[in-house]
């Protein structure tokens, strides 16, 4: 068996493997919801209605449910991307049209692209307009989803294109350590990404007005000087033309920091309850989470940039994944087949990142129950559970591979535990 033979038999195995443990970790999180769906567990009794605990597991049990189908759509097109030879045909046809240089290379992976977002569009049109708006969620409009998605198209293009080009061309023109000044490009990127995020991009998409005056700004600024967080402000962002779910997030780094509250939130929350949801989010930064992670994700960039440079000149990594470089090399289809083929491999290991992402969260808890006030986090918390319509009875090994949050009840238990010392 030749090495190409070899690794197309290991990504199947990994392929259909993952898809088959994702099914059964679906069943297992659907039985629990529905084993629990007819009383509201102990831990929240008096706190979630009977009536919004049900509609938590029925919200739930369908997302999950539609959820497979696009898993099915999804394992369809990577199977028709790769041995069904998609990529072979954008390959062939760029290559007759474009030539082999790096505008070739971009338009293969645009081409890629597009064809992916294009499967992805009506799922996302139907989990909006059909799931979300039946547990009434959704608040947009045909028209505002159409100018989203343009809208990021056009955002995707404008940004993705130059670092695409700057990674291509260094590619060609570095040498054998290309992958590691193509990677310092990319963290450049991110980094100028997310500094120029509050201030142009953020604002295409929502309003942002200054917190008004009053009881709560007082309350919020007081926190920030507790804690000595200095920010450009606390704003106001207009979730509710899209969503009626909750949230609050801090964006940029250094002196370009920004809190913002979307209105959802606003709306159903007390000042006290406000607080203490800031205080947690006000955590994850005192307590370098964000930077953590930062730095975790740049050293796995770093390592698949390596990777990727090792795979680039395997002959039988193109060919194990259905693509033969007839027309020569090309770092666009490599670039292709290794977003395929990572997310395959990685999947065993979600439950160490969610696992790093929970530890997190308990974290911003105890830093948020130090700072603000226990009972209204928790409070705010049993808020933010009902009105998400999020589970509270979710099954131990789906949690373990897809929550990045602590499961409700053991949260609620972790405060309170907090709260005692």
């Amino acid at each position: 068996m030749n090495s190409a033979a070899a690794f197309e038999i290991v990504f199947i195995l990994f392929l259909f493997g993952n898809f088959v443990l994702k099914y059964y970790l679906d069943r297992r999180q659907v039985q629990s919801i529905l084993r629990n769906r007819g009383a509201v567990p102990l831990a929240f009794a008096g706190k979630i209605s009977l009536e919004a605990h049900q509609k938590a597991a029925d919200y739930s049990v369908e997302r999950i449910k539609f959820g497979q189908l696009t898993r099915i759509t999804d394992l369809g097109f990577v199977l028709i991307a790769t041995f069904g030879g998609l990529i072979q045909w954008i390959y062939g046809e760029v290559y007759g049209w474009f030539g082999a240089d790096i505008l070739a290379q971009i338009v293969i992976i645009l081409g890629y692209a597009l064809l992916s977002s294009l499967i992805d569009l009506p799922f996302s049109w139907y989990s909006t307009f059909r799931i979300e708006a039946k547990y009434g969620f959704n608040t947009t409009t045909p028209a505002r989803f159409v100018k989203d998605l343009l809208l990021s198209g056009i955002l995707s293009l404008i940004l993705g294109i130059p670092i695409l080009s700057a990674v291509l061309w260094i590619w060609n023109a570095a040498g054998a350590f290309w992958w590691f000044w193509a990677w310092l490009a990319y963290i450049f990127f991110i980094l100028a990404v997310q500094w120029i995020y509050p201030t142009f991009i953020a604002p295409l998409f929502n309003k942002f007005t200054p917190l008004p005056e009053g009881e709560l700004k007082s309350r919020l600024e007081g926190l920030l000087s507790r804690i000595g967080f200095a920010s450009k402000g606390l704003s106001v962002m207009d979730a509710s033309k899209r969503s009626a779910k909750g949230n609050a997030y801090m964006t940029g780094f250094g002196k370009n920091k920004r809190i913002v509250l979307f209105d959802t939130l606003l709306s159903k929350m007390t000042p006290e309850e406000t607080e203490a949801v800031l205080a947690h989010e006000l955590g994850h930064y005192k307590l370098h989470h964000i930077y953590k992670m930062m730095a975790f994700s740049f050293i796995f960039s770093l390592l698949f940039f390596w990777i990727l440079s090792v795979l680039a000149e395997c002959s039988w990594f193109y060919e194990g994944l259905g693509v033969n470089l007839s027309h020569g090399a090309s770092h666009g289809v490599a670039l292709i087949l290794f977003s395929v083929a990572v997310p395959v491999f990685l999947f065993p290991l979600a439950p160490l990142t969610s696992l790093f992402s929970r530890k997190h969260e308990f974290e911003a808890d105890a830093f948020a129950v130090r700072y603000s006030s226990g009972s209204a986090l928790i409070s705010a918390l049993v808020k933010l559970f009902s009105d998400n319509a999020a589970t509270l009875t979710p099954d131990p090994l789906y949690s373990a591979f897809y929550s990045s949050h602590p499961d409700a009840a053991i949260r609620i238990a972790t405060i309170q535990k907090e709260m005692s010392k």
